[in-house]
């Protein structure tokens, strides 16, 4: 039998933050509810089937970046029938804040996760953290954490100078360490560049048994927005729903990056840096040939008359 497939109708575009809160809030309590968790984080639940979507995102990266100005989930609902919590934060948070632990300690006590077959955490950078580190709430869920960081407790994270401005954030308390708090999850996905070597450090921390690792070489920082760009981020999110994801099924999808020219520009980059000319040439060669492009095309002529010199 096929989950009930919702109705939702939204015209997010381009509105202003309170206003595209104010429309989120409206089809949420239609739809099922809506709840302010403090002064920085907002819940939202539409009730379809038995398959339930989890995301982490933050309010105005959905603005800028998701299809129609939507919560990622939005389409599964409506195409798939999956119900779906979002949770979102007006900044970056990593949704460190008692009243979000509350709220997943209020749904943990009311059974709330118990009424679906099954359960999948999603979430990039801090809403990847935080996928992880939540999905203590519901034993047996899958996650997939887009570039996670383990946390950003300087005792244990002062090898990163980043995100200096977030680092009075407690992360000793509730939910804390994401590494531990996947150890009930049925399967975990970690994507990371492992160009981007602070990136790769924190990946290496989630080193449960039941992880398996996703190198992304050379695809950068915001493994959301590139893995949306290839096409291939809808089809990983409902392998896992499913079950079928693993490391093979994810390394024949990111096979799509050849066809690229972000990843075909970074790869050149890198092969140019490391002293590979010849290769450089062969893919700006393979890329022109797939329509003219001044990157690959200044940058060929170049390696070219550097050859001939």
């Amino acid at each position: 039998m096929q989950d009930p497939q919702l109705t939702i109708e939204t015209e997010l575009k381009e509105l202003e933050p309170n206003a595209w809160f104010s429309q989120i809030d409206d089809i949420c309590d239609d739809l099922g509810f809506f709840e302010q968790l403090g002064a920085d984080h907002f819940a939202g639940f539409l009730e379809a089937g038995n398959n339930l979507l989890v995301t982490f995102e933050n309010a105005e990266t959905i603005r800028a970046h998701n299809t129609d100005a939507e919560p990622r989930g939005f389409a599964y609902a409506r195409h798939d029938g999956w119900s779906h919590l979002a949770l979102m934060s007006k900044g970056q948070s990593w949704f460190r804040d008692p009243a979000v632990y509350d709220f997943f300690d209020r749904l943990t006590d009311d059974g709330f996760f118990d009424d679906f077959e099954t359960i999948l955490f999603h979430g990039a950078h801090e809403g990847a953290y935080a996928a992880a580190a939540f999905s203590v709430a519901a034993p047996g869920a899958t996650v997939i954490a887009l570039r996670p960081q383990a946390t950003l407790d300087p005792k244990i994270t002062s090898w990163d100078p980043r995100y200096k401005a977030h680092r009075q954030i407690n992360f000793n308390d509730r939910y804390g360490y994401a590494p531990d708090m996947i150890d009930a999850a049925e399967a975990v996905f970690v994507a990371y560049d492992p160009s981007q070597h602070l990136d790769t450090i924190h990946a290496m921390l989630f080193k449960n048994p039941n992880v398996t690792l996703l190198p992304c070489p050379l695809m950068g920082t915001q493994l959301d927005r590139a893995f949306d760009r290839l096409g291939i981020h809808d089809v990983m999110i409902k392998l896992a729903m499913d079950g079928s994801l693993d490391g093979k099924r994810f390394a024949q999808l990111l096979r799509a990056r050849r066809y690229d020219h972000t990843y075909a520009r970074s790869l050149v980059t890198h092969l140019m840096r490391t002293n590979h000319q010849r290769l450089a040439v062969i893919i700006c060669t393979y890329m022109l040939r797939r329509g003219q492009n001044e990157f690959f095309s200044k940058t060929l002529q170049r390696l070219t008359e550097t050859q001939a010199a």
